[in-house]
């Protein structure tokens, strides 16, 4: 007679909900692991800290694995939690493509006993993903779409733009909410097909945009850095800070972008495509990280220097109409 066997329950935790490349990454997992529950959960870089702190894998006699995809984490707590899930035998698993998450790794500053650890920034993290559980754990039948959204995912996060249809599947998971571009995501990868909401989630973010160009057009200044020839571009945008770079860049000479983003209330950074500054670096030293093209952070005071501006702009007028009253 044979025991009952465990329950399995596979954690995802990914950069997300909209970003193309860390939902599929999360859809990656998911589909090589058929015979389990996958639980998957998104995080912005300024949010995967609180995420991971205090991570549950309940219930305790499940066999638990967790997966972090497209994203890290700076705080040492969140290293203490995941070495104390292990010991309690939870198998981890880290799959990463950004520079300054392969630096902290490099240097040791990582203190976690991961069962496997995929770190490399040849590929997007769901093509690293895609490539590591083929080997690893191939399936007798891949679903249909699978390859197709793992190639698209990979040419839109490296800025490759050889797939005609990689940067509008990216618009549309960035217009959906909560598990929404998951749940359209696998079924993408089962069908190889657009969904009719992704489609629509399309039409919209075309339109949002068009909006958070405006929006940057409006608040624009330029700075000149003095004695590097760099342009200092500073602006805020409603979402979509990639493609009010890549607006900008028609036009662009040795220009660093930046963008504070009121939907995520974080700091973006985009360079032009001649410049050489790397941006990692610069959201590292702010407490972010990334790319060297593309990176972000958290900076509170930009908050309070709005709220500052907004004050004084209308102090007068607001004295003004007190004064005739």
């Amino acid at each position: 007679m044979t025991g009952k066997s465990r329950q399995r329950i596979v954690h995802v935790v990914s950069h997300g909900p909209q970003c193309l490349d860390g939902v599929t990454a999360a859809v990656v997992v998911a589909s090589f692991h058929p015979d389990s529950e996958v639980q998957a959960e998104f995080c912005s870089n300024t949010g995967v800290n609180r995420t991971l702190r205090h991570f549950p894998c309940e219930p305790e006699a499940a066999e638990h694995e967790i997966w972090i995809t497209d994203i890290s984490w700076t705080d040492p707590e969140v290293d203490q939690h995941l070495t104390q899930l292990q010991k309690r035998g939870v198998r981890l698993f880290w799959i990463d493509h950004h520079r300054t998450a392969l630096e902290r790794y490099r240097s040791g500053s990582v203190q976690v006993p991961f069962t496997d650890v995929v770190l490399d920034e040849s590929f997007a993290a769901s093509r690293l993903a895609y490539e590591y559980l083929r080997r690893n754990r191939p399936l007798q039948v891949e679903p249909t779409g699978l390859s197709q959204l793992v190639a698209m995912a990979d040419d839109n996060d490296r800025w490759l733009h050889q797939m005609p249809d990689s940067h509008a599947l990216a618009l549309a998971v960035h217009a959906l909410n909560d598990l929404a571009a998951y749940q359209e995501l696998f079924e993408f990868a089962r069908t190889g097909k657009w969904t009719p909401r992704l489609r629509a989630a399309y039409e919209i973010a075309r339109q949002d945009v068009a909006r958070s160009i405006a929006t940057a057009e409006r608040s624009r200044v330029e700075r000149p850095l003095p004695g590097c020839g760099v342009v200092l571009v500073a602006a805020v945008c409603d979402g979509y800070p990639s493609e009010v770079a890549e607006h900008w860049n028609r036009h662009a000479e040795n220009a660093v972008f930046v963008f504070f983003d009121l939907r995520t209330q974080s700091v973006s950074f985009r360079r032009s495509p001649d410049c050489q500054v790397d941006l990692s670096q610069v959201a590292k030293r702010l407490g972010g990280g990334g790319h060297p093209a593309a990176a972000g952070c958290e900076v509170p005071a930009v908050l309070q220097g709005i709220a500052r501006a907004l004050a004084q702009e209308v102090e007068p007028t607001l004295l003004e109409v007190w004064q005739s009253t």
